[in-house]
């Protein structure tokens, strides 16, 4: 051990050492704990529709989530977080601070490729730490990828989606998390509140899901009879309460990385807002045990037991953005609610005919409410600005209103519809977003990956499907 620390005293000393003190390491562990558990997330999710899809698609749901998590998230990594940095040179007064964080954040920017020791604090304080929340965008992205192609679940081609996906992960959620997320950016620093991403997450997603979910179509049979199945159903409920377990481990750790550590002052949400460990643990889990209620009387009434299995999401979505801020008991109201609200917007969906049971009427339904409930819990609550700052960007300068809350929420709704419409519809018109006839029936997993599975009955009564054989009818082939 003796010759071991000697090697270590002989070796060259880092340039700047309070780059890697301990206080930044131990910063370090905490973020890097958090970026895993949002790939939790990820693998949560994938549990989650790995039980609601059909047995044939099961497969090729996997690798579809996978991929498109990973091109979401490493699109992000190109420019997007780089986007979001921009918001902290606009308020340290750094010269040209678009082309500047964009120069020195990008994947082949210099704070990207260089050791946090090698970095000078002047310049680049708390490096190794932002260094790791890079990653954590990276993962936060993942799941955005993820969210998206549930909505185009068992029907949407393959390319389609991970354009999707890269897209939205790459530019689209980047530009609203610079808007909505983080104490300097445009709209916090007038009042708007979140925490755990509502707006750039869940609302931008709940947007472009919407528009896929309708440009896509529903699935075969889901709301009129068909030939060749019928319909959706899900296979093994037992994979989907598993994902919901999984989530329900690994938001509290992901959600505490949505904010600041500031050794003998405290921990503050991302927006700059006055907060602390143990209530934001606490009413991560009253935010359970309300949407969870909820969801267990509304899938009791409706006989739907995907309620009781999402009313845990839609409660912790429908408190997002007041989870730093609010008092337990109310997180415990606002997380009831919002299963209600998620269960209303199903059903409008259902109206519509639109075929989306999770993820329009979670993210975009909750999320918005969401938005909206936590400008009341929050209300008057200080926020935005930036520490040792003064004038307009003056720590907690702001104050949470349910007016600006909702400007929030009709700006982000913009950006995410206008750019949806515009990268889906395009998708649509030019290589298509559904795959054939032939092949929904078939199986995604045999037509795309030659997997049939084992001996599988799709309604042989109205179809006759046994053994896996389609007829030649059911998909319109003739001999």
């Amino acid at each position: 051990m003796q010759a071991f620390l000697a090697v270590v005293d002989m070796s060259v000393p880092p340039k700047f050492p309070d780059q890697v003190s301990e206080a930044s390491y131990l910063q370090d562990v905490f973020y890097a704990l958090a970026t895993v558990c949002l790939l939790f997330v990820v693998g949560a999710v994938g549990l989650i529709d790995a039980g609601l899809v059909r047995r044939k698609n099961m497969l090729d749901t996997w690798v579809q989530k996978l991929v498109c998590a990973l091109l979401a998230g490493g699109a992000l990594a190109i420019i997007g977080y780089a986007i979001w940095e921009i918001q902290f040179y606009q308020a340290l007064g750094i010269p040209s601070p678009i082309t500047q964080a964009i120069s020195d954040w990008w994947l082949f920017g210099p704070n990207v490729t260089t050791f946090s020791q090698d970095l000078d604090p002047a310049v680049s304080p708390e490096a190794d730490v932002f260094q790791i929340f890079l990653a954590f965008f990276m993962a936060y992205g993942a799941v955005a990828g993820a969210l998206l192609h549930s909505a185009g679940l068992e029907r949407v081609k393959a390319v389609p989606m991970y354009v999707i996906s890269a897209v939205a992960g790459g530019i689209v959620v980047p530009v609203a998390l610079y808007l909505t997320w983080g104490s300097t950016s445009p709209l916090t620093n007038r009042g708007v509140h979140d925490y755990i991403g509502t707006y750039s997450l869940y609302i931008v997603v709940g947007v472009w899901a919407l528009i896929l979910a309708w440009r896509a179509g529903p699935r075969l049979g889901s709301f009129t009879s068909h030939p060749g199945t019928s319909g959706p159903v899900p296979h093994n409920l037992g994979w989907s309460a598993f994902g919901v377990a999984v989530l329900m481990f690994a938001a509290p750790f992901a959600f505490l990385g949505c904010g600041y550590i500031v050794p003998g002052s405290g921990y503050f949400g991302i927006s700059l807002t006055t907060s602390g460990f143990g209530i934001v643990v606490i009413n991560v889990f009253m935010s359970y045990v309300g949407g969870g209620l909820g969801g267990a009387i509304i899938a009791y009434r409706s006989r739907n037991p995907i309620m009781a299995l999402i009313g845990v999401a839609a409660g912790y979505i429908g408190s997002g953005t007041s989870l730093d801020v609010g008092k337990p008991w109310e997180i415990l109201i606002v997380s009831f609610i919002a299963s209600f609200v998620v269960w209303g917007t199903y059903r409008v969906l259902v109206r519509l005919g639109i075929d989306d049971k999770k993820i329009v009427p979670l993210a975009l339904g909750g999320g918005i409410y969401s938005a909206l409930a936590g400008g009341v819990v929050g209300w008057g609550d200080k926020t935005g600005g930036y520490f040792g700052l003064t004038g307009e960007y003056a720590p907690q300068h702001a104050t949470i209103n349910l007016g600006w809350q909702a400007v929030g929420v009709v700006a982000t709704v913009v950006v995410a519809g206008v750019t949806g419409l515009l990268v889906i519809v395009a998708l649509e018109k030019t290589i298509g977003l559904r795959v054939s006839t032939a092949d929904e029936v078939r199986g995604l997993d045999d037509a795309y990956w030659g997997a049939p599975p084992p001996p599988y009955v799709d309604s042989p009564a109205s179809s006759g499907l046994e053994n896996g054989h389609v007829p030649e009818e059911a998909v319109g082939v003739k001999s």
